[in-house]
């Protein structure tokens, strides 16, 4: 994926002059594309993309942010150095692991561990010979949830999450990992060979040191007879899903004893009773879009900027033309206005989102829909989608300062798996919460302070793109084309 840099110069000069604008996002339900209230609005929506960073409460406006950071970053990046330090013939040479604070994600997090739960750092080795290295994440033996009060008992359902590239890192989804672990689930997040602090190189062959030789038939989709190399190709995250999965669920994991083995007689996919989930980010979500079609062990998805049914070799949400992604189990697409950089309304083309186009009229509200929720729907399969308002590719990792995300993105998100998983692998009655107006949610605002935020559904979902469910809910279907009232949201 290729970083788009016209649009960051074009929001930073027109957001300049409203940046103060009092309009609400909502004020005028359809403004006409080109109107002042249109144009208004939009660059309400561009400076509210930054607003994690720049919003109240955001990383400049809380004092414990930059302490932290600070304290996190060095005590993160000499342990990383250590450990390549004691295994030379595994060498890592990535963003991950030789920028120091590019994995430490979310500092106000500081203190989660044995306080609010557990962790524990893992390692293994994939298909390849190549070292992955991750963290396994789990209720606090005897655990209270935090929303419910109710004591967490087990044995928990388990999640596997799959980072993004782009040299996408495990510390970017933390937040997500430990949202779920307090909620009485068994969470692993880790790196992808060549991303983080995974090995970059394979060892193919009986041998100790990393070798390959590229000029060997390529295989498992691989571009080159060098598996996993390079790091920014598909090949490496539908793999690493599958061999993250075999570890999660074999005897090495720490937490294997606390995983829920037992046959789950709840699920709505027959033959998909592990009471598995895979979520994944960016080109993550292309991969768990294409595992969840094959692999017997994952009763529903998660998909983070996009769910994909559409595969081509050219599309960086989709597959290859030769493994299309079939629609198996239950999805939640969670799905972003914007790529890395906000850009107005007249650059949103009719494609993905990951490069703006030309659209004089406005965006198209069906874009997001395509990439995978209306294949879901078209194949029966109970699925939902939610757009953020003035939401990046980047609301799903945590980095510091300077990348645009938006101020409540990755709580509404964070909300919206949380019930997911809940009604999908739990099965819990939460049919009200999961399709009402307000959700709930505990942000970390550091020195171990975790503060309530309620969030308005509709105010905090796009302005311009549908959100949207089919599913079955109450023992009845139930669907909404256009949750928010954005217009022009039925197929």
């Amino acid at each position: 994926m290729r970083r788009v840099l016209v649009p960051a110069f074009l929001a930073t000069a027109l957001t300049s002059a409203l940046l103060t604008a009092t309009l609400p996002a909502h004020a005028d339900p359809a403004p006409a594309p080109g109107s002042p209230a249109y144009v208004a609005r939009d660059l309400k929506n561009i400076a509210d993309s930054y607003g994690r960073v720049t919003g109240p409460g955001g990383q400049l406006a809380n004092p414990a942010f930059l302490p932290a950071l600070v304290k996190q970053t060095n005590l993160l990046y000499a342990t990383q150095l250590l450990n390549q330090a004691a295994n030379p013939l595994r060498p890592v040479i990535t963003a991950g692991e030789l920028v120091p604070g590019w994995n430490v994600g979310n500092p106000l997090r500081a203190g989660w561990n044995g306080t609010r739960g557990t962790s524990t750092p893992i390692s293994f080795l994939n298909r390849y010979g190549a070292l992955l290295r991750g963290t396994v994440y789990a209720p606090k033996p005897g655990a209270k949830d935090p929303y419910t009060g109710e004591t967490l008992t087990g044995p928990f359902p388990g999640v596997v999450i799959t980072p993004g590239s782009i040299q996408g890192s495990e510390g970017m989804y933390v937040w997500l990992a430990q949202d779920l672990a307090e909620r009485g689930y068994v969470a692993m997040t880790y790196d992808v060979q060549g991303q983080g602090t995974s090995e970059t190189f394979p060892h193919v062959g009986d041998t100790t040191y990393p070798f390959c030789n590229p000029f060997a038939a390529p295989v498992d989709g691989n571009m080159l007879g060098c598996p996993g190399v390079p790091f920014q190709q598909l090949a490496n995250f539908t793999t690493g899903t599958e061999d993250a999965l075999d570890w999660f669920l074999s005897a090495s994991n720490p937490y294997a004893g606390k995983l829920d083995r037992t046959p789950d007689t709840q699920t709505v996919t027959p033959g998909r009773t592990s009471r598995i989930a895979i979520i994944g980010h960016s080109l993550g979500a292309a991969a768990v879009s294409q595992v969840q079609g094959t692999d017997p062990r994952v009763e529903t998805v998660v998909a983070l900027d996009k769910l994909a049914t559409q595969s081509s070799s050219g599309n960086l949400v989709g597959g290859t033309a030769s493994t299309p992604n079939v629609p198996a189990v239950p999805a939640l697409a969670i799905q972003s206005e914007y790529f890395l950089t906000p850009f107005p309304y007249f650059l949103s083309g009719p494609g993905t989102g990951l490069l703006p186009g030309a659209s004089p009229n406005g965006p198209d509200p069906m874009r997001e829909r395509r990439t995978g929720f209306d294949g879901w729907v078209a194949a029966g399969k109970d699925s939902m989608l939610i757009v953020p308002r003035a939401s990046t590719h980047l609301e799903y990792t945590d980095i510091p300062y300077v990348l645009p995300a938006s101020r409540y993105g990755q709580d509404l998100t964070s909300a919206y798996v949380q019930l997911w998983l809940a009604k999908y692998l739990k099965h819990e009655d939460v049919d009200s919460q999961l399709l009402g107006t307000q959700l709930h949610y505990l942000e970390p605002r550091g020195k171990g302070v975790w503060a309530p935020v309620t969030l308005d559904r509709d105010s905090n979902l796009s302005i311009y793109y549908c959100s949207a469910y089919d599913l079955h809910a109450d023992g009845t279907e139930v669907r909404s084309p256009d949750i928010a009232g954005v217009g022009g949201c039925t197929p």
